[in-house]
């Protein structure tokens, strides 16, 4: 490396690493192979004294690297949800971080913030919400359900005459959130964050139909005067079932409710004529949280934060000081999300969408619930596989029952994450485990742009020859 030319070099030999990471993907093996004493033999080394050669660093890195690292942006990760990275969308993130921009505010990075305001347009028209919500772009899902709720305890202690942002919590009227049984683990995080705390959740059974509005107006009506935020969901995180929105937003209206809608991957069933059936009526909603790095299939660090009320929004966020050059014309990122400092997020974001379209998107996402829809089917037809939920959309529970004459739930269960990690050892696809309504599952969730035909059908014959290994 010369001080006049210090990145062409290093950059070279980067993209040969990376793209040769790529190559493999399609028939490489899916699981991180490598052990955590294998990774920490390698990675964890003293503190050097003296700096090396960055591409030294950088060779050596991808060395120490390999067999740690899931195939998640490959056609046959089916763990989580997670999705892949379309390649305009990688290639934009190689950009970001070459431009290194602070994306805090307009007069940082201008090109940033301009792109920002796109992202926000076109994911309201793509998701289906109103176009005067307002918008922010966060790191994931767990910070989108941070930035509405923050919002939504703003506006339903100011209808008590409550200024949280001037005086706090301590004294303040309690907060009821209301929400199902089934909802994701990040909820609870953002109200222990925003000092709700758990407590504050009242957890209602729900059914394969969700949250109804039978049995959320009878909770409602016991304390009715109470500042309230409902929970809804666009997509169980182990079903794929969606809350009936026509039914239940309006009566949580009626009691005066703020109406949050975890839309982490499901809002995105509004891009896909066959599939947007499941959000009608989501847009009456008071705010939505979904995720860029799973159906968008953008790099990871992105998710999406909606509100409809602007104002309030606004007022959770912004903050102005006279050492910073605020823009009363630009939209400056910082009245919006919780970060000053932050990654310009919304270019992989715009890439993504200009890449794709309203059509490609529509189509990606049909595609990862036809795919779902056949592995499911495909391991259906073996012998000893129950499938406990067929997919909606992209999310199907498959278990794999013990043959034995006086098999026990348990001797199921095991049976279950025997399967699963004969699967996972084989290299040829990746699944997780999961507990649902008591019985222990495998979860089959397609969320990625790359997985094909040829990905499904090798899925299916791996099901089948690890259901035959365990015997």
């Amino acid at each position: 490396m010369t001080p006049d030319r210090p990145y062409s070099p290093l950059l070279d030999r980067t993209l040969k690493l990376a793209l040769a990471y790529l190559d493999r993907l399609p028939d490489g093996p899916v699981g991180a192979a490598a052990t955590l004493a294998d990774l920490r033999q390698r990675l964890d080394r003293p503190l050097p004294s003296e700096g090396r050669e960055p591409w030294a660093v950088i060779e050596q890195l991808a060395t120490d690297a390999a067999g740690g690292l899931a195939a998640s942006t490959g056609g046959r990760f089916f763990g989580w949800v997670i999705g892949g990275a379309v390649p305009a969308a990688l290639a934009a993130d190689w950009l970001t971080s070459t431009w290194d921009q602070n994306a805090g505010m307009f007069a940082v990075a201008p090109a940033a913030a301009v792109v920002e305001e796109v992202c926000g347009r076109w994911l309201l028209e793509l998701l289906g919400l109103p176009r005067s919500a307002s918008f922010a772009l966060v790191t994931g899902c767990q910070m989108a359900h941070v930035t509405c709720l923050a919002a939504a305890r703003n506006a339903v202690l100011a209808r008590q005459g409550w200024d949280v942002e001037e005086r706090g919590l301590f004294g303040a009227p309690a907060i009821r959130v209301v929400t199902g049984d089934q909802r994701h683990g990040t909820i609870e995080r953002a109200l222990r964050l925003l000092g709700l705390g758990r407590r504050s959740i009242v957890d209602i059974p729900v059914g394969e139909n969700g949250l109804t509005a039978a049995a959320l107006e009878p909770v409602l009506a016991a304390a009715p005067g109470t500042p309230t935020v409902v929970l809804l969901q666009a997509g169980d995180l182990n079903t794929g079932a969606f809350d009936p929105f026509p039914d239940v937003i309006p009566v949580a209206h009626r009691y005066g409710a703020w109406v949050h809608v975890d839309g982490a991957f499901g809002l995105w069933a509004a891009t896909s004529p066959d599939h947007r059936r499941f959000t009608v009526g989501v847009e009456q909603a008071d705010s939505w949280a979904t995720d860029g790095h799973k159906w968008l299939n953008v790099p990871y660090d992105c998710g999406y934060a909606i509100v409809a009320d602007r104002e309030t929004h606004r007022r959770s966020f912004s903050h102005r000081v006279a050492y910073l050059d605020h823009s009363d014309e630009a939209r400056d990122q910082v009245d919006w999300n919780p970060e000053y400092s932050r990654r310009a997020r919304g270019f992989a974001t715009y890439a993504a969408i200009a890449s794709l379209g309203r059509e490609g998107i529509g189509r990606m996402v049909a595609d990862c619930c036809r795919h779902a829809r056949e592995i499911v089917e495909g391991a259906a037809a073996l012998p000893g596989v129950q499938v406990l939920c067929r997919p909606r959309i992209n999310q199907g529970l498959l278990r794999f029952l013990d043959p034995r004459p006086a098999a026990t739930e348990a001797d199921h269960d095991r049976r279950t994450e025997e399967v699963t990690a004969r699967i996972l050892a084989s290299g040829e696809a990746l699944f997780a485990c999961t507990t649902w309504r008591g019985w222990r599952c495998m979860r089959v969730s397609v969320s990625g742009w790359a997985t094909t035909d040829d990905d499904v059908e090798r899925t299916v014959r791996a099901i089948d020859a690890a259901t035959r290994a365990v015997g």
